[in-house]
C-alpha cells in the first residue's frame, strides 16, 4: 500500500530540485508580490504609478535591487510585439519559467492548419445539419487578443457558410477594456460587413442575435457575481432582455441614456424583429463560445452544459444543445468535453518542482485574481500537486463597482499573507494585488491612485512579517494599466475626443514592469548585467536560486548575480 507521499510523487512529472552553494540558502520564507496591471510607465500627469502616494515601494526601489522586465507580446506567448499583456499570459509564464504559445496564437495555428476543422468541429457540423437547426456563436467582439479574436470569428462564420449551414446567430460581447473604450460600433460594423457578404449569397441567414457589454452581460469569471451571466442568459438563450432592432440601436440608446457609459457596462440586449426576438437557443441547436481565454467563459459555458445539478440560478428554460468551446477551458476537469483547439498542457511549473522538492506553499488572492496565483499559475491546472503542503485562501471581492471602493480587499489581502508568514509553516507565499488593474480598467484615474495607495500599504504590512521572518521579498507585475491611463497617438502625445477632452485609457499597456528583490537575511546579490530583453519567463528561475535550488535546466535563466560571501 502507497504512503500519501508516494502518492503525490506518483503524479508528479518531475523530480525533486537540487540545492544550491550553502551561502545561497534562504534564511526565511521567500514571499512574492504580484502588483497586478502595475507597469513602469512614463511618470507624467497620466501615469497613476507616479503619481500616488507610495512610500512602502518608494523606498523598497532605492533600497533593493531592481530592474524591468518584459511583460507583453512574444515575451509572453503572444503572437507579435504588439500584442498587450494580461493577466493569464503573464500569470502563465510567472509560473511556467518559459515561454509557451499562448491561446490566440494556438488558435491562429490551428486555422492555418486547417486542424480546428477536424474533431468537434465536424460533430457540431453534423449536428446542425442532421437536425436543420441554429448554429450560435458567444463571445467577445473585439481584436484584443486578450480573451478572442474577431477574426477567429471571422474564420468560424466563413467556415459554417462554406459548410453549407444556412442560419448562424452571433451574440457579442462588447470590448471596451482589452481595446479603445466606445469603440463597440466598430467592431459591430465590421461584423455586419462580414454577416451582410456571406448573406448575399442568398444561402445563408447569418444574424446579430443578442448580445451586451462584458462587465454586464455573461463574462463573469470564479464566481464573483452570477447574476451578469444570468443577465446573459436571458438575452443569449431566452430572448429576453430588453428588446432592440438592431445591435447598433442597443448601443446608440444606452450611450443616450446612461452618457459616458464604457463599451464594458452596457446593459443586455436582444435583437427583435416583428416583436420575436430574431435567434434565441432553441432545442437542437449548436453553441460555441468562442472566446479561447477560460476564466470568463467557464460560468456560461457551465449554464449551456449543466444538467440539474446546476443552481447558480433559474434558467427557466435549458435547451439541449451540442456545445463546444474554442479550447478546453480546464485541463483537470477536461471541461468542456468538447472543444476545437486542444491547449498546449504546460507541465514542470515552478509549483510543481516545490511540490517534489517539499517546499510547503502558500497562495491567497482575492476572487478577482484568486485564479491567477492558483490555476494560471499552475499551468491551467486547478487541482493543487500535493494538498498536504500546499494552501489556497481566496478573500471574497465586493460586488461593487470596483472605482467605488479603489481599495478592494488589499488590507484583507495582507492580513492573510502576513498570517501565514508567522505560522513559519510555509517556504514560499504568493500573492496578487488586484487593484491596480481592476480599478485601472475602470479609467477612473483618482480611484485608480487610491487603490494604489490602499496597495502599497498593504505591501508595508508585508514587508514588515518578513523581515521579522528573516526571509526574502519579492515584487513583481503580470503587465501595465494603471500606468499610462491615455489614449495616444503615434507619437506618443495624448489623444482628444470629439469633445476636447483628453481620451482615458482602460486597456493593458505594453509597458515593462519592475522585479524587485529585497532580502532581509542579508544574501549579497544583484542582477546579471547581461539579460536586457529579460521577460516573465525569467521569474520562475530566480524564484528557485532564492528559494536555495538549482534552476531546472529548461527554464529561461536566472536573473540574479550572486556576489561571493568571502573576499578570493
Amino acid at each position: 500500500m502507497s504512503t500519501p507521499d508516494q502518492e503525490v510523487e506518483e503524479h508528479l512529472s518531475v523530480d525533486p530540485l537540487e540545492r544550491s552553494d550553502s551561502e545561497r540558502q534562504p534564511g526565511g520564507p521567500l514571499v512574492l508580490v504580484i502588483l497586478d496591471g502595475v507597469g513602469v510607465g512614463r511618470g507624467d500627469k497620466f501615469d497613476a504609478v507616479t503619481t500616488a502616494s507610495t512610500p512602502v515601494l518608494d523606498k523598497l526601489e532605492a533600497t533593493s535591487p531592481t530592474r524591468t522586465l518584459r511583460a507583453h507580446g512574444r515575451a509572453v506567448g503572444l503572437a507579435s510585439d504588439s500584442d498587450m499583456g494580461n493577466s493569464e499570459v503573464g500569470h502563465n509564464t510567472l509560473g511556467a519559467g518559459r515561454i509557451f504559445d499562448q491561446g490566440a496564437n494556438q488558435v491562429d495555428k490551428a486555422i492555418a492548419s486547417g486542424q480546428i476543422w477536424k474533431g468537434d468541429w465536424r460533430w457540431l457540423v453534423s449536428q446542425v445539419t442532421a437536425k436543420d437547426s441554429t448554429l450560435h456563436l458567444i463571445g467577445l467582439l473585439s481584436d484584443g487578443g486578450v480573451h478572442s479574436s474577431i477574426s477567429h470569428l471571422f474564420a468560424l462564420l466563413r467556415r459554417a457558410a462554406a459548410e453549407g449551414i444556412g442560419r448562424v446567430r452571433v451574440h457579442v460581447l462588447l470590448d471596451g477594456r482589452d481595446v479603445p473604450d466606445f469603440s463597440a460600433l466598430g467592431y459591430l460594423s465590421e461584423l455586419q460587413d462580414e454577416l451582410d457578404r456571406l448573406n448575399a449569397t442568398g444561402t445563408g441567414d447569418y444574424r446579430v442575435a443578442s448580445g451586451g457589454g462584458r462587465m454586464a452581460t455573461t463574462m463573469d469569471r470564479y464566481g464573483a457575481n452570477w447574476s451578469i451571466v444570468e443577465q446573459g442568459w436571458r438575452a443569449h438563450v431566452l430572448g429576453e432582455a430588453r428588446p432592440f432592432e438592431s445591435a447598433f440601436a442597443a448601443v446608440n440608446t444606452y450611450r443616450e441614456e446612461l452618457p459616458g457609459i464604457s463599451d464594458q457596462d452596457l446593459p443586455a440586449f436582444t435583437v427583435v424583429e416583428g416583436g420575436e426576438a430574431v435567434g434565441p437557443i432553441e432545442d437542437g441547436d449548436a453553441v460555441i463560445v468562442f472566446n479561447f481565454r477560460g476564466d470568463r467563459a467557464i460560468e456560461i459555458s457551465d449554464a449551456l452544459s449543466g444538467g440539474a445539478e446546476f443552481e447558480h440560478f433559474d434558467r427557466k428554460r435549458v435547451p439541449e444543445v451540442a456545445f463546444a468551446s474554442m479550447t478546453c477551458y480546464d485541463v483537470e476537469r477536461g471541461f468542456p468535453k468538447r472543444f476545437l483547439v486542444h491547449p498546449e498542457r504546460v507541465d514542470g511549473t515552478i509549483s510543481e518542482y516545490l511540490a517534489a522538492s517539499g517546499v510547503s506553499q502558500f497562495a491567497s488572492a482575492e476572487t478577482q485574481k484568486f485564479g491567477h496565483v492558483t490555476y494560471f499559475w499552475n499551468g491551467n491546472r486547478s487541482e493543487k500537486f500535493n494538498p498536504e503542503t500546499e494552501t489556497y485562501v481566496e478573500i471574497p471581492s465586493d460586488q461593487v463597482p470596483f472605482q467605488t471602493a479603489p481599495a478592494m480587499k488589499s488590507a484583507e489581502t495582507a492580513e492573510v499573507v502576513v498570517a501565514a508568514i508567522k505560522t513559519g509553516r510555509y517556504g514560499f507565499v504568493r500573492t496578487n494585488f488586484a487593484g491596480g488593474d481592476m480599478v485601472g480598467h475602470t479609467a477612473d484615474f483618482a480611484a485608480t491612485c487610491a487603490a494604489l495607495e490602499s496597495i502599497d500599504a498593504a505591501i508595508g504590512e508585508i514587508a514588515a512579517a518578513v523581515q521579522s521572518a528573516n526571509g526574502c521579498l519579492v515584487v513583481t507585475a503580470d503587465h501595465g494599466n494603471a500606468e499610462d491611463m491615455v489614449e495616444r497617438g503615434p507619437d506618443g502625445s495624448p489623444l482628444l475626443g470629439s469633445d476636447g477632452q483628453v481620451q482615458m485609457k482602460t486597456a493593458h499597456s505594453l509597458n515593462p514592469v519592475i522585479f524587485l528583490v529585497h532580502d532581509y537575511a542579508g544574501r549579497r546579490l544583484g542582477f546579471r548585467t547581461d539579460m536586457p530583453d529579460a521577460g516573465l519567463a525569467n521569474v520562475a528561475a530566480s524564484l528557485v536560486e532564492l528559494l536555495g535550488f538549482d534552476p531546472p535546466k529548461e527554464y529561461e535563466p536566472s536573473l540574479l548575480a550572486w556576489a561571493p560571501t568571502t573576499a578570493p
